[in-house]
């Protein structure tokens, strides 16, 4: 029988010394998104083994109940543990006794680990066969057994699987679909041969037309969320407050001076598009987009894209991640579209485990869930 893990809460410096020990771990389960979030109280929890080293951390984070002291316990996109390790109680079992001491009523996480993937070219062959209606419902370029293994340990444990809410792919917690270029051992030109032809025809004309990118910073926050709440508008989602992505740079920046970046498409005096970037460790994601209808034929996303991923190239990035996409694949789906353009870009549309709950208070767990599909 494998040994004991022992859990308690870590310090900040404590919580970034392991997440420098690995090569990537999400940029939600850093210290600093406890400070993005002040709605929720942040704590960083750690691992210990036998010799007292640190070998798992996790930021979670908790969120009191209306008129009730009791909290609902999230770990987004984590912890950071051995997932495939084939006593996972070890791990598990010490977080629900800790969360349950602290007064949670459930907990609620999400395992970064990757069950299937599809290349670029099965996608677009999925889009284009009326047949396959979902992601899920094609054939997969690869599969993790292992994934399907911890699913059933999770149910088997208790766990249950999340029900997606809000759009699909968009969650109310973290999308279980992604698209994802690789960039381990690949060159620049690679990558960019990795693009289909109409991403290297738009990159072109955004250069011939004179568009022009740039990094920006903190007092560029403003002209950027102008052009996010357009794009929200646009595409029929509910947008953050401008105090957000200033608490986001504030917090990230302080962590890491290059933790986050601004990027911003100009032309012809006109700021035409905007994206913040996030990097930890060797993966690099492409976080928040925004773009204006107009002049959209001098192709101002692409361009800002390819500058993002030269950048992400030059820091050594394994991984761009362009983040959620729909895994609904029937044209009248409005965020097809969004779809098509990550897949231009190459690389392969990646399914994770998915959002997991515990509910330590199964009553208090069923009116939380009632609640939240209420509002």
């Amino acid at each position: 029988m494998t040994a004991a893990l022992r859990l308690q809460p870590i310090s900040r410096a404590e919580h970034l010394a392991f997440v420098g020990s690995r090569p990537s771990v999400s940029h939600m389960q850093l210290p600093s998104w406890g400070d993005v979030k002040p709605d929720w109280e942040a704590e960083s929890l750690g691992w210990f083994d036998g010799e007292g080293r640190v070998v798992g951390a996790g930021l979670v984070l908790l969120r009191a109940v209306p008129r009730v002291k009791r909290y609902l316990a999230y770990l987004p996109e984590g912890p950071a543990i051995d997932w495939h390790d084939p006593d996972l109680d070890r791990w598990l079992d010490p977080l629900l006794a800790y969360l349950k001491g602290r007064g949670a009523f459930a907990v609620k996480m999400g395992p970064p680990v990757v069950v299937r993937r599809w290349s670029a070219e099965a996608v677009k062959e999925a889009i284009a066969d009326p047949a396959v209606r979902r992601l899920g419902d094609a054939e997969p370029t690869s599969y993790d057994d292992r994934a399907a293994d911890l699913a059933e340990r999770l149910r088997r444990t208790g766990w249950r699987q999340a029900e997606p809410g809000g759009e699909e792919g968009f969650a109310a917690g973290q999308p279980r679909y992604v698209f994802q270029v690789p960039f381990a051992g690949r060159s620049l030109d690679d990558i960019q041969r990795g693009l289909n032809q109409q991403w290297r025809r738009n990159v072109k004309k955004a250069e011939k037309a004179g568009v022009k990118v740039v990094r920006g910073g903190y007092e560029d926050l403003p002209a950027f969320y102008g052009l996010y709440t357009e794009t929200a508008e646009r595409d029929r989602f509910i947008a953050r407050p401008l105090s957000y992505f200033q608490r986001m740079w504030t917090a990230l920046t302080a962590e890491h001076p290059d933790r986050m970046r601004l990027y911003l498409a100009h032309h012809d005096g006109d700021i035409l598009a905007a994206a913040t970037m996030l990097t930890v460790g060797d993966h690099v994601w492409y976080s928040y987009g925004a773009s204006t209808g107009r002049r959209r034929e001098v192709q101002p996303n692409n361009a800002m894209q390819w500058r993002m991923m030269c950048d992400a190239h030059e820091l050594g990035a394994a991984v761009y991640d362009f983040r959620g996409i729909t895994d609904t694949l029937e044209e009248s789906d409005h965020l097809l579209g969004l779809l098509r353009f990550k897949v231009g870009a190459g690389g392969e549309a990646v399914e994770y485990a998915g959002e997991w709950d515990f509910p330590l208070n199964k009553l208090l767990h069923r009116a939380f869930a009632l609640y939240m599909a209420r509002r």
